[in-house]
């Protein structure tokens, strides 16, 4: 592990790395003091995530652009299960559709957005794959159309019964999860040919070995994911000091927190000219968090909840699914990109994240 030491006696940011156990046992000695456990966790997740972004980079050298996005998108969600999964437990039902519809959402406009603003404020136009772009804008309108479906029955009014929610919302689940599969085959099995790097970008270090990458990988992302269980458990109380509402905190904080891993491998791939990588990560983080992690989570619920939970979203979020979707759609059409387009894209999530700070959505 001598190539991680080295990194991190390199790079000064890697030095609040002694956060993350400080974090730890300040929960363990004051577990009430939310409002500090909530900013440490804040500095403990920074360090984490450039981590993870340096051993992303590695592994995508060995592997490609494509299956390194896909990796990375795949480790970096797993903080966003984890904290799901803690308030599944726990029957926050609100707070777990909340994260999980910011996460996309935040993916899709945030994540995506600012990878193209920090692109092109190097690079003057910057090109990636859009084969790759329309498969995953594709698979987020499938998701977005199951979502659509029992939040529209559910709001038709009172005769659509729980049973038939829960029912429409099993059977949709298994279909976004099997769709979601054969997505990774058709994209790096049967036609992977068409999924490559749009053209082949100089590396400026030499990456780590694929082992150590991955053990990295792994390590960190544990790591990443006791940090934010402690985020959690102090960001609602630390939300009401610094007067945020609950829906900002679960569509806005919550989404932008467990995302960071994958902010920060987007963003150094976008100014290293790897765009297929920040567009991998972006959109193929959003389509497994839609076709994947959210229907597992309602097949989870079912064993670890108090009570079953369907894919009934409040019409607010399924406004703001659509309008990210569609975005998406628009933006990657072309395949290239330039600062302004990133502009665009942030405009639009700082619409929906104002308009969720001060007028929430109603909770279920």
């Amino acid at each position: 592990m001598s190539y991680v030491w080295n990194e991190i006696r390199q790079n000064r940011l890697l030095w609040l790395l002694v956060m993350v156990p400080v974090v730890i046992a300040a929960q363990k000695i004051s577990p009430s003091a939310h409002t500090p456990l909530f900013l440490l966790s804040l500095l403990a997740v920074i360090p984490l995530a450039t981590l993870l972004s340096n051993a992303t980079e590695s592994v995508a050298a060995k592997t490609g652009d494509a299956v390194g996005g896909l990796l990375n998108a795949t480790l970096g969600n797993l903080t966003e299960l984890i904290i799901a999964l803690t308030a599944l437990r726990l029957g926050q039902f609100t707070l777990v559709k909340a994260s999980v519809a910011g996460a996309i959402v935040a993916n899709t406009l945030f994540l995506l957005g600012a990878s193209f603003l920090l692109g092109g404020l190097k690079h003057h136009v910057q090109d990636y794959n859009r084969g790759n772009a329309r498969l995953q804008t594709s698979l987020l309108f499938l998701a977005t159309v199951a979502l659509i479906i029992p939040s529209a029955v559910g709001s038709a009014g009172s005769e659509a019964a729980p049973e038939f929610l829960q029912q429409l919302s099993v059977g949709l689940s298994v279909l976004l999860i099997v769709a979601y599969g054969l997505g990774l085959l058709f994209s790096l099995r049967t036609h992977r040919e068409l999924f490559g790097a749009t053209e082949e970008v100089a590396e400026e270090h030499a990456p780590w070995p694929l082992k150590v990458a991955l053990a990295t990988l792994a390590g960190v992302t544990v790591m990443v994911g006791l940090v934010s269980e402690i985020f959690v458990e102090s960001v609602q109380v630390a939300a009401e000091t610094f007067g945020m509402t609950p829906a900002f905190v679960g569509f806005i904080v919550v989404a932008l927190v467990g995302g960071a891993a994958e902010m920060a491998s987007a963003f150094s791939a976008a100014r290293k000219n790897r765009l297929d990588l920040s567009v991998g990560i972006a959109l193929g983080s959003a389509a497994q968090i839609a076709l994947f992690v959210a229907p597992a989570l309602v097949l989870l619920s079912y064993v670890i909840g108090p009570t079953p939970m369907d894919l009934q979203f409040w019409p607010g979020v399924v406004v703001m699914i659509i309008i990210a979707m569609m975005t998406a759609i628009i933006v990657t059409n072309s395949g290239r990109s330039t600062w302004f387009v990133g502009v665009l894209m942030l405009m639009v999530y700082l619409i929906l994240a104002m308009t969720l700070y001060l007028l929430p959505p109603h909770s279920q």
